[in-house]
């Protein structure tokens, strides 16, 4: 699960995000613009959000992510106002749970599995299928022409990145946004070795390439003819 904390002091945030990794991928940003940014383009377990932030209310970031982005992911907010008041606007504005500063780890850690579990049943997605490809989302598995393919977990992440986008080129820098936590230097050449794993998995036993390259950009899957 991959989240989206958005804290300005940068040294708790980086003590979050040290303890917060060791169970998830974890998004760090220290503004409310760039967690209205962030949260537009990734979806996100649970969103993790500070009050005081240094350009805009934290209750405003949240209510925007609601209303404006119509996001259902669970918010919990940290914040060091412990009122009545505060806690009903902060449950009106559409938050999930708080917690109140200063915090034990292990209590922050309890508060998103719990916001984790809570989330609305779904109905399951249907597998991704792309000729003799089929992707199974749910379960996390992959089969080509009836042969089960064992893949890493970015590899995975890649593979149905790739095949959600069919017909499109997915620039680098699109794909290690998408597979690899933001706040880590991931360079290029990062996409073309998994790419290189995925056809070893996916293509060449098959004698043809389901991955194509856009040359001077990126990767795509051609939509069916």
């Amino acid at each position: 699960m991959k989240l989206l904390l958005v804290e300005d002091n940068e040294r708790l945030a980086e003590r979050l995000k040290y303890q917060l990794t060791k169970l998830y991928l974890v998004d760090v940003t220290t503004t409310g613009e760039g967690a209205l940014t962030k949260a537009a383009e990734t979806r996100y377990g649970v969103i993790v959000l500070d009050l005081g932030l240094p350009d805009m209310p934290g209750l405003t970031v949240c209510k925007r992510l609601r209303e404006e982005l119509k996001l259902d992911t669970p918010i919990l907010i940290l914040t060091g106002v412990d009122e009545v008041t505060s806690r009903v606007q902060l449950l009106d504005a559409g938050a999930d749970d708080y917690l109140t500063k200063p915090f034990d780890s292990d209590e922050l850690r309890a508060r998103i599995a719990a916001l984790a579990r809570r989330q609305p049943l779904h109905i399951a997605k249907p597998a991704l299928v792309y000729q003799d490809l089929v992707i199974d989302t749910e379960r996390r598995t992959v089969v080509r022409a009836g042969t089960p393919i064992d893949l890493r977990r970015k590899e995975f992440d890649i593979l149905e990145y790739l095949v959600s986008n069919r017909g499109r080129v997915l620039t680098r820098e699109m794909i290690i946004d998408h597979a690899w936590d933001s706040s880590k230097t991931s360079w290029n050449s990062t996409v073309d070795v998994h790419i290189k794993h995925l056809r070893d998995k996916i293509d060449r036993p098959f004698h043809s390439s389901l991955i194509k390259t856009a040359y001077g950009l990126g990767y795509r899957v051609d939509v069916p003819k």
